[in-house]
């Protein structure tokens, strides 16, 4: 690959709308991400969702990854589509472990049927006082170990299904009391909380999770108050050395406020690649897409450790896609499929409820 080649494999892009634009597919042809996501924005159909998948499948040479967020809940860009998953919280308020399989493995039908092989979940965080109001329904318990319980069910689930998972936010949201959606959360916890607590389950889960996303959030108490998303001390000390990770580490949405209130996009791109994240995530802009690539390429031709960096994030990246994008994309579901896979889910939420 070349360098420009090897800056695409380094973006998941969004898309605005439920069909590719022509200006569209001309950025596309010319970055050629190496993954897209797409948002309830982009969904109205089963056969326009695979065809979606299938454009820009056929821009690019090399698999893409193809995400979505379906965590159930209060995330679920499918719930319209297929029918409303029960939040994650709900499925380990039953107490029974075959329930957290049983919801990653739904979830992994979901999207597999419509062409997707990247879910943006589990949620790993804990369900701390400080962020109740912020994350509600999507986190599943204060105990490290009954999140870890959960998120190990859930995974299983997933990976019957031959799709991935990615475990969020690292290194943990539960001590926020801001949405990084629109602002940076300062977490006030000490090191000592962080590494027995938020951190654990991202130690304990390590070897399981594919991909790993870190938050737009700051630790006053800890090393380095940079957001953990362009934290070298987070991303590379900690994340890979301390808890030995050999995943793949995304950066959250650069679009958030949690970033782009502290620094430019440009900056937020080059400074989490620097920092030792494999992917950056822009979920819709497509001149935030535009300005981040080419401030990659920029840096890489500038700076001979910084273009080290992008060969060695974009080798990680190809060995994960000939590892685990062995299918192709399906064909498109019959109606009967998706009937029976949106009574499948109504069955579980029913069950989930009692």
């Amino acid at each position: 690959m070349n360098l420009r080649q090897q800056v695409g494999q380094l973006i998941i892009a969004g898309i605005e709308g439920p069909q590719l634009t022509a200006l569209e597919r001309a950025w596309l042809r010319l970055i050629q991400p190496g993954g897209v996501i797409l948002f309830r924005r982009n969904i109205e159909g089963a056969a326009q969702v695979v065809n979606l998948l299938r454009e820009s499948a056929d821009i690019t040479p090399v698999a893409q990854f193809r995400c979505i967020d379906l965590e159930g809940g209060l995330v679920d860009r499918l719930r319209d589509l297929i029918a409303p998953m029960p939040s994650a919280a709900a499925v380990f308020a039953t107490g029974r472990s075959t329930n957290y399989v049983k919801h990653g493995r739904l979830i992994g039908k979901e999207a597999r049927a419509l062409g997707f092989n990247i879910t943006f979940a589990p949620v790993l965080d804990l369900a701390l006082p400080a962020s109740e109001a912020v994350m509600r329904t999507r986190v599943v318990a204060d105990d490290p170990q009954d999140v870890i319980a959960y998120a190990d069910g859930f995974l299983d689930g997933l990976a019957q299904e031959h799709v991935l998972g990615c475990g969020k936010h690292f290194p943990g949201l539960g001590g926020g009391t801001l949405d990084s959606h629109h602002a940076m959360p300062v977490i006030d916890r000490s090191w000592n909380e962080l590494w027995d607590n938020d951190l654990a389950v991202f130690h304990s889960l390590a070897r399981k999770l594919p991909m790993i996303m870190v938050a737009h959030a700051a630790y006053s108490l800890v090393k380095d108050k940079k957001p953990a998303s362009i934290s070298p001390y987070w991303i590379s000390d900690v994340l890979r050395k301390k808890i030995g990770f050999k995943g793949l580490i995304l950066s959250d949405d650069m679009e958030m406020g949690g970033i782009l209130t502290q620094t430019s996009i440009e900056e937020a791109a080059v400074q989490t690649i620097a920092a030792g994240t494999d992917i950056v995530e822009i979920c819709r802009d497509p001149s935030l897409v535009l300005r981040a690539y080419e401030s990659l390429l920029a840096e890489a031709e500038r700076s001979a450790a910084f273009r080290r960096r992008i060969e060695t994030s974009c080798r990680r990246v190809l060995s994960c896609k000939r590892r685990n994008l062995t299918s192709p994309l399906p064909k498109i579901p019959s109606d009967a499929a998706i009937s029976r896979l949106r009574l499948a889910v109504e069955k579980f939420a029913k069950d989930v409820a009692a």
